[in-house]
């Protein structure tokens, strides 16, 4: 372990000096030549037109991740942002809002939002320079700074356009993102009292409900359920937790061709609504089944219905929610006096397994056990 970590340090040193050279340029350095400020507009023009919600943002990632497969990191993005609307919906869908009132269903949308939002705005314009440097066969990622980008990023872009590793690009857009939520978000008071520690926030976790899911077409069962690979955070407030899981998530991704293939497969076939239906319809729908105002009765038993049940509903994401307009993000660069980030980023680089051995097992027993909720609070308060 000692030699692989020594290794690990000396391959990524040159890293480690660039980042050493000082503080981030300032967006008001020297003024850009006519190319390069188009460049700079024209980004900003696509990134904010691709962030209007949920669908755009995870439609966006899988477009760039065709026209470029080496930024492995894309593609990661799109699956965990797909999770992200389905989070969002099932605020809407047939089980949590019998548990969680209205403000606590849009305080937790808001806090999902919010954050995929921040991600995407952080991240897309690395994606399009990254782009764009290649349309012109040169090094454009000085030109980080326009879009408030860390420099740690500008390091990791420098060695990614040098090396071509994208191993340690996708760690590095791991660490910079789950970084920069912190700065921007998890730190804030407003989402600290009425998200992450409320009971909706630590029910989620005690019930498994934060799964991250990647659903694939397992050969030979082109009939059947789709399969689903996942991990869970098992504490989403813990910075080192969420790194951990981007890492556990892309090793279980990248490990396996024929199933990465699969999950590509599966993405490049059903777009993004929201809904729940777009992996297994044989359980939700993006349509109401059940009559409302009657006492919920149990519908799942090991990953199918009950004879008789209907299936749950799972609404489409523009179905749920309405667009929302963000405040900008603060003007703070997360690494400005971040200790121990090469460590973290060497460490990180590992190949990490995945905590969970049967995603779909642990999603179905999660369903019962919100089912189980719902019954339990209906014969104490009544239909809901």
């Amino acid at each position: 372990m000692m030699g692989w970590a020594w290794q690990t340090y000396a391959t990524l040193w040159p890293l480690a000096r660039e980042l050493g050279k000082g503080k981030r340029a300032s967006q008001a350095a020297d003024p850009l030549i006519k190319k390069d400020q188009d460049t700079v507009t024209d980004i900003r023009n696509k990134t904010k037109e691709s962030n209007g919600d949920n669908l755009d943002r995870t439609s966006a990632y899988l477009a760039f991740f065709r026209r470029h497969p080496e930024v492995h990191w894309a593609l990661l993005a799109h699956l965990v942002s797909r999770n992200a609307g389905w989070s969002m919906t099932d605020l809407r869908g047939e089980l949590l809002p019998r548990l969680l009132s209205k403000k606590e269903q849009h305080d937790y949308f808001s806090f999902l939002e919010r954050g995929n939002w921040l991600i995407f705005q952080d991240a897309y314009p690395q994606l399009l320079l990254y782009e764009e440097s290649v349309k012109r066969q040169t090094n454009l990622f000085h030109l980080l700074p326009q879009f408030g980008v860390s420099r740690f990023m500008q390091a990791l872009w420098n060695h990614f356009w040098e090396k071509g590793d994208s191993k340690l690009l996708t760690i590095g857009l791991i660490v910079n993102e789950q970084n920069y939520l912190e700065t921007q978000m998890m730190g804030d008071a407003t989402y600290h009292h009425s998200v992450v520690k409320t009971w909706p926030f630590a029910l989620q976790e005690v019930l498994r409900l934060n799964l991250i899911l990647f659903p694939y077409e397992a050969e030979g069962r082109s009939n059947a359920p789709l399969r689903l690979l996942g991990d869970q955070v098992l504490q989403f407030a813990s910075l080192v937790e969420r790194i951990e899981l981007g890492k556990r998530l892309y090793s279980l991704l990248y490990r396996d061709t024929k199933t990465r293939e699969g999950v590509e497969k599966w993405a490049e076939q059903k777009p993004h609504s929201g809904s729940r239906k777009d992996f297994w319809p044989h359980l939700f729908h993006d349509l109401r089944e059940t009559v409302p105002g009657k006492p919920y009765q149990k519908t799942v038993r090991g990953c199918a219905l009950l004879p008789g049940a209907k299936r749950l509903y799972s609404p489409a994401l523009r179905q749920a929610w309405q667009r929302v307009q963000h405040e900008a993000p603060k003007d703070i660069d997360w690494y400005e006096g971040s200790k121990g980030v090469m460590r973290q980023l060497a460490f990180a680089a590992a190949d990490t397994p995945p905590v969970l051995a049967d995603a779909e097992g642990v999603y179905c027993q999660a369903i019962e056990k919100i089912e189980l909720a719902v019954l339990a609070k209906g014969k104490i308060f009544g239909p809901m």
